[in-house]
């Protein structure tokens, strides 16, 4: 498989994870952390096969960074899962999107970097879009959807994810693969006391489904995919990462309304392109360098 498909495969992998959570009878918490365990051991065995060893002095200098993006991964993970469950997946995916928004908005006092005017148009082209989909989800309220709340956590993800890719971009001497694995490790041990402390992880109550859907979306969606991504993006050109990564709101879109009949308004439809379009011009003036690609989401 070359690079361009394993990405591919991978972005479409991305693209499911609101249908698999949907059906897992846990709570966000709880999903999030047996995620972080079951990807995390996943990935630990795949680098023990190809016999990777990273380095223990780098992973030292970078401890804090790591320690405190790999809490906000499991909190970012919680959110969204929160995030699928009050609102439509297309919703939430779209509301996801607006992370790299907020890494432009926060890099000229994180990163020093200069506001162009094509990045504030792109800001508020990404604001007038997400103002149309709130607009027109925010008044329907059924059952146990509250479509304003669920983008309010899809908005909470995404500025727990622009904070890893910040923080990402000062951790240094160290490969993304290895970044990511202890980060994973980093969520689950964040997120354990919590759990515990609430109560939860009934694991011997949960029916086979949820069984079989947790440990797809920490074997496939999480350790399978992220190792997918890393072997990809060493073949691909940063601008080709950054186009096809657009698959995976598609498809999470597509695979939403064949699934569970998720449907979106036209102004939704509107607004949608305009977040991602924002999201992908904005990318397309960040990214230099396939290898500079941050953690992968979601």
């Amino acid at each position: 498989m070359n690079g361009k498909m394993k990405l591919i495969t991978t972005m479409l992998i991305f693209g499911s994870i609101g249908v698999f959570v949907k059906k897992i009878d846990l709570t966000s918490s709880e999903i999030a952390f047996l995620r972080g365990v079951i990807g995390s051991l996943f990935l630990l065995v795949a680098s023990f096969l190809v016999k990777h060893k990273p380095s223990w002095q780098a992973l030292k200098k970078n401890a804090i960074l790591l320690l405190v993006s790999g809490a906000a991964i499991g909190l970012n993970w919680i959110f969204l899962f929160e995030s699928y469950r009050y609102t439509t997946i297309s919703n939430a995916t779209i509301s996801y999107y607006f992370a790299p928004i907020f890494v432009m908005m926060l890099a000229p006092w994180v990163l020093k970097e200069k506001l162009t005017r094509v990045k504030v148009a792109c800001i508020v082209a990404a604001m007038l879009g997400l103002f149309l989909i709130v607009q027109t989800g925010s008044g329907s309220t059924s059952g146990t959807q509250n479509h304003a709340l669920g983008i309010l956590y899809g908005l909470g993800a995404a500025a727990l994810y622009a904070s890893v890719i910040l923080m990402n971009k000062f951790i240094k001497h160290l490969s993304g693969s290895e970044v990511t694995l202890v980060q994973l490790m980093t969520a689950a041990i964040v997120l354990f006391p919590y759990v515990w402390w609430q109560g939860q992880l009934h694991l011997a109550s949960l029916d086979s489904t949820s069984i079989w859907f947790i440990l797809l979306l920490g074997i496939v969606h999480t350790g399978f995919a992220y190792f997918l991504y890393f072997t990809s993006i060493q073949e691909l050109k940063g601008q080709t990462i950054a186009l096809l990564s657009y698959i995976d709101p598609i498809s999470a879109v597509i695979i939403a309304a064949i699934f569970l009949s998720e449907q979106m308004t036209t102004l939704q439809i509107i607004g949608g392109i305009l977040v991602l379009g924002a999201t992908f011009l904005s990318e397309k003036w960040e990214i230099k360098d396939a290898k500079e690609r941050p953690t992968p989401s979601p």
